[in-house]
C-alpha cells in the first residue's frame, strides 16, 4: 500500500501520540503476575517506542500488520504467550517454526519483532520479554490498519524452549477444521465460541496461500462458495498445486474492520474455517451481528485477544527475559527481573494511598 493511501491512518497515530489514549480496559481478568502499568517506571516509553517503529514499518507495507498479527496468534495458541515460537531449532529437534502450520509465517515478521527488540533493549535495557514485544506488535497491528485500541497487560517471560511438532500440529486449528473442530479447540483454551468467532475477525487482514483452501476448489467445488468468487479464486489457483495466495477479505483487505463478516454472509469465506463460522447454525447469528455492528465486533475482538494473550503466560521468575528473541540466552543465564517486579509492586503499593 503506497504512503499516500496509508496517511489518515498515521494522522491518527500521530493524534494518539499527542494527546493520549484513554480507552477504557477490559473486564477480562488480568493473570497474576501481569499488569496494565507493569513497565511505567522501567521503560516508560515502551509503547511508543513500539508503535513509532511499526509506524514506519506498515508505511512502507502495511500487509506486514497481518504477519505480526499471526505470529501471535501462533505462538499463544502452543505452549502459550511465551515467545516459543520465535525460537530457532537446536540440535534437540526442530523449532515450532519448522512444523506445517508455521512454514507460511512471514519471515518478516519475524525480522521485526527483533528490530523492536534492539531498539526497546537500548532505551530500557533488557527487561522487556519477547513475549510482550511479539504481543504489543500484534496490538498495534489491529489499530494502525483502522482497528479498536485496547491496553493489554503485560510482564511476560520468555520459554527457555520450544514446543515438539507434535504439540505444534495439536494446537494449531487448520483451515480445513468445520465449526464443530474449531468450537472444540478454543473450548480447549478456555475461549467461547463468541471468542471463536471474533478472533476470526482477524482475517479481515492479511492473505491466504492456495494450499490451504485449494481443498475447496479441487477436485470437486465446495457448494458454499459464491460462484463469482469461486471463479476468481481459479484464476489465482488453477491447480490444486499452485503455489500463490490471495486476500483474506475480497473488500478491504488492508483495514481492520467487520468487512470479513460480510463476506462470510456473501459465501466470499477463503478458508474452510471460515465460510463454516456463517453456515453452523450456532455461529450463524453471531456472524451476523458482528456484520452489521463493527463496535460490536471491535468489543468482542479486545475482550478475545486479552483472553487469548494471557495464556500459559510465564511470569516472576519462571522463563528468562531473552537478549536474542531467537535463542535462549547463553549459558542459560537469566537475566534477573526482581528489581523491575520489586519496582512496579512499590509503585503499586503507592497507588492505593
Amino acid at each position: 500500500m503506497g504512503s499516500s493511501k496509508f496517511l489518515p491512518f498515521l494522522q491518527l497515530v500521530l493524534c494518539s501520540l499527542l494527546l493520549g489514549i484513554s480507552n477504557g480496559q477490559s473486564i477480562v481478568p488480568v493473570v497474576p503476575g501481569l499488569s496494565y502499568t507493569f513497565y511505567d517506571s522501567n521503560c516508560p516509553g515502551l509503547e511508543i517506542i513500539v508503535r513509532s517503529h511499526l509506524w514506519e514499518v506498515f508505511n512502507n507495507n502495511i500487509t506486514q500488520a497481518a504477519g505480526l498479527l499471526r505470529l501471535h496468534f501462533h505462538d499463544c495458541f502452543v505452549q502459550g504467550c511465551d515467545g516459543s515460537v520465535l525460537l530457532d531449532g537446536s540440535t534437540s529437534g526442530p523449532s515450532e517454526q519448522d512444523a506445517p502450520p508455521n512454514l507460511t509465517l512471514r519471515a518478516a515478521a519475524f525480522t521485526i519483532i527483533d528490530d523492536l527488540r534492539a531498539l526497546v533493549h537500548n532505551a530500557c535495557g533488557p527487561i522487556v520479554s519477547c513475549a510482550d514485544i511479539v504481543a504489543l506488535a500484534a496490538r498495534e497491528s489491529v489499530f494502525l490498519p483502522n482497528g479498536p485500541y485496547y491496553q493489554i497487560p503485560l510482564g511476560r517471560r520468555d520459554s527457555v524452549n520450544f514446543a515438539t511438532r507434535p504439540v505444534t500440529l495439536a494446537n494449531l486449528p487448520p483451515p480445513t477444521f468445520n465449526t464443530t473442530s474449531l468450537i472444540n479447540a478454543f473450548a480447549a483454551k478456555n475461549l467461547t465460541t463468541t471468542d471463536l468467532v471474533a478472533l476470526s475477525g482477524g482475517h479481515t487482514i492479511g492473505r491466504g496461500h492456495c494450499a490451504s483452501f485449494a481443498n475447496r476448489l479441487y477436485p470437486t467445488q465446495d457448494s458454499t462458495l459464491d460462484q463469482t468468487f469461486a471463479n476468481n479464486l481459479k484464476l489465482t489457483c488453477p491447480t490444486n498445486t499452485t503455489d500463490n495466495s490471495t486476500n483474506l477479505d475480497i473488500r478491504s483487505p488492508n483495514l481492520f474492520d467487520n468487512k470479513y463478516f460480510v463476506d462470510l454472509m456473501n459465501r466470499q469465506g477463503l478458508f474452510t474455517s471460515d465460510q463454516d463460522l456463517y453456515t453452523d447454525s450456532r455461529t450463524r447469528n453471531i456472524v451476523t451481528s458482528f456484520a452489521v455492528n463493527q463496535s460490536l465486533f471491535f468489543e468482542k475482538f479486545v475482550d478475545g485477544m486479552l483472553k487469548m494473550g494471557q495464556l500459559g503466560v510465564l511470569t516472576g521468575t519462571q522463563g528468562e527475559i531473552r537478549t536474542n528473541c531467537s535463542a535462549t540466552n547463553v549459558n542459560n543465564i537469566n537475566i534477573d527481573l526482581a528489581s523491575v517486579v520489586r519496582d512496579h509492586q512499590e509503585q503499586e503499593m503507592l497507588s492505593q494511598y
